[in-house]
């Protein structure tokens, strides 16, 4: 019998073992290998790349990992500056900038990826629409305009346009006031803007640049390698938290461009701007120019067309106003030439101003006949006479008594046929037949016929030179180039080279000045001033038709006739309300040369104004 106890005291029973299965030891031993194998491989690789980074490639990680943190900016040059003869401002560059936001830098209030406290959060919660206050302060609109840009998510979110070509002080303005709110998250890029000061003023002359910077028509396209200077750059180290200022720095100095000063006087070119644009309403032209000319220095005064154009918004304007017709846009002078064809032949010995011709009602010039513009029957006119009656019939006559090739040369020494090396881009040479033309393209030529093809800046240039003692000075545009350095040095230009004697010189100007008397409304009269004048008009040529089609009128005039020192020229397309020169252009060339005169204060002519006969017999 068993005891109540017996159970915590007898022997327990054997219990079965399992049998477990021994793996093979050469099985064993391999995977242990193996493993060893592996470990020693990882931290081989890990050694090598450790050795590689920290030893053989430090410096390429290193600069890897800079690149990373490094900013670079272009540092815009800022554009050179165009100035008239004293030196008030045509086109300059304003520092302006343009304003980015960082939405992420906003929102976090800083912090970027760093954590944030409570009052980070309620406060950077606020950030956005405080700024967007700042910024409707300064640069006008609603708080909505500017939100959805500061509170950008995602994708470009450090990099949201805010306004761009802001005033540099107006930005700081910003910064400060943000700055006081202990609000960040704005930058700036510099982005200098071109303006005109003087908006549509010599617009043509001067030009505009386009949304670049970079020149796009007139002088600002003709110079922009000298008004563009070079880019600058920086470089510099950067964190979450902005600028590291005891970074790697690389500032590379941007080099300004160059100023420009112009021969143009502003306040003689606004005048001339008006007159003109005020004669073209009133005749109904299409379009017209005008050129005041230094007729001493050759320096461009004023150089105006109308319609024109506003270089500050010159994306909106009418191409074809852009380009400076005056140098672009060649058209048949008219009777103007026969200024230069009577001065030639007076040269050459083959006429004097008193010789008497006999001219016809008409005469045949190949298979056509050439008539003057008022009808007559057989008469006579001193050769003064056949320039102050524009005679082409004359003027024909004369020119077949030269050599073709011989008269040709003055043309060319004229300045036709060639650029006058204005300055202007687009500059057209015009046309003038060769020395072996045929006699009906001489007889064209001689009068300003359709044989001829001038630009305004080539016939103002020639019949400067023939005022001016005989001597022609290539006209100036561009007074001085300086450099950023203060150097100013001026362009060089063609040396002034003789075309008719004086002695012809003071004659055509005596012929000129009978020619103004026989305007019988006193169409060139400058009171205290004896002038000498031409008009012209002629019939365009248009290639595309191979017909004649529009009407050019023109008219020029120099003063004072004994010591000539101011020339102003007008050339009006296509009027409605009259058809000559005299009656188109005249006025025009009437009131800019009164104020020409007077602005510049040249002395008013004395003695006696001589009044000669324009031919041997009473005309009717």
């Amino acid at each position: 019998m068993s005891k109540p106890l017996d159970r915590f005291f007898a022997p327990k029973p054997a219990r079965k073992r399992k049998r477990r299965t021994k793996l093979p030891l050469a099985r064993s031993s391999v995977r242990l290998r193996a493993l060893l194998i592996t470990v020693a491989v990882v931290f081989s690789l890990a050694a090598g790349r450790a050795v590689q980074v920290q030893a053989i490639d430090a410096s390429n990680v290193a600069e890897e990992a800079a690149d990373q943190m490094t900013v670079s900016h272009v540092l815009p040059a800022f554009r050179g500056t165009i100035t008239d003869r004293s030196g008030e401002v045509l086109a300059q560059t304003q520092d302006t900038v343009k304003i980015l936001a960082d939405a992420k830098m906003i929102r976090t209030n800083g912090r970027g990826d760093a954590p944030m406290t409570d009052s980070d959060q309620v406060f950077a919660a606020t950030a956005p629409a405080r700024i967007a206050a700042v910024l409707v302060q300064y640069l006008g609109g609603t708080s909505e305009d500017y939100l959805p840009k500061l509170t950008a998510t995602g994708r470009g979110e450090s990099y949201q346009k805010i306004a761009e070509k802001v005033p540099a002080a107006t930005f700081r303005e910003i910064q400060a006031a943000l700055s006081e709110q202990k609000l960040i998250g704005l930058s700036s890029e510099s982005q200098p803007t071109r303006v005109y000061p003087n908006g549509s003023l010599a617009a043509n002359v001067i030009g505009a640049v386009n949304s670049s910077s970079v020149g796009a028509s007139g002088l600002e396209y003709a110079l922009n390698s000298q008004l563009a200077g070079k880019d600058g750059k920086e470089a510099y180290e950067t964190s979450p938290n902005g600028r590291i200022p005891l970074g790697d720095n690389a500032l590379v100095e941007p080099q300004n461009g160059r100023d420009v000063q112009l021969t143009l006087d502003s306040g003689l070119q606004w005048q001339v701007d008006q007159i003109l644009g005020d004669r073209v309403r009133k005749s109904n032209s299409e379009r017209a120019m005008a050129i005041v000319v230094n007729i001493k220095t050759g320096e461009v005064l004023a150089l105006s067309q109308y319609p024109t154009f506003d270089p500050n918004n010159a994306g909106a304007a009418d191409q074809d106003d852009v380009p400076a017709r005056a140098v672009t846009d060649p058209y048949t002078p008219g009777s103007v030439q026969k200024v230069l064809t009577l001065s030639a032949l007076i040269d050459m010995g083959v006429t004097t101003a008193t010789d008497v011709v006999t001219v016809p009602s008409k005469i045949k010039s190949g298979d056509q006949y050439i008539t003057d513009a008022e009808g007559h029957g057989s008469i006579k006119l001193y050769t003064r006479g056949v320039l102050a009656k524009s005679s082409n019939i004359g003027t024909i006559l004369l020119a077949r008594k030269a050599d073709k090739a011989a008269l040709r040369q003055y043309y060319a020494s004229f300045g036709l046929g060639a650029k006058t090396g204005i300055g202007l881009p687009g500059e057209s040479v015009g046309t003038l037949p060769g020395a072996d033309m045929a006699g009906f393209t001489r007889d064209g030529l001689a009068f300003g016929g359709s044989a001829v093809g001038v630009t305004m800046v080539q016939e103002a240039a020639a019949v400067a030179a023939i005022a001016n003692g005989g001597v022609y000075n290539p006209l100036r545009l561009i007074k001085s180039v300086t450099a950023a350095d203060g150097t100013t040095k001026e362009p060089t230009t063609a040396e002034p080279h003789r075309v008719v004697s004086a002695e012809t010189s003071a004659t055509m100007m005596s012929m000129m000045e009978t020619m103004a008397q026989q305007s019988t409304s006193h169409t060139f009269d400058v009171t205290g001033y004896r002038v000498g004048a031409k008009t012209g008009t002629s019939n365009e040529y248009v290639a595309a038709c191979k017909c004649f089609k529009g009407l050019t009128t023109s008219a020029i005039s120099v003063a004072p006739v004994e010591d000539p020192q101011v020339l102003v020229y007008v050339v009006a397309s296509n009027p409605t309300r009259g058809s000559f020169g005299g009656s188109v252009a005249g006025p025009a060339v009437q009131d800019i040369m009164s104020l020409a005169l007077a602005r510049y204060g040249v002395p008013q002519s004395t003695g006696k104004v001589p009044h000669l006969p324009v031919s041997p017999e009473k005309l009717k």
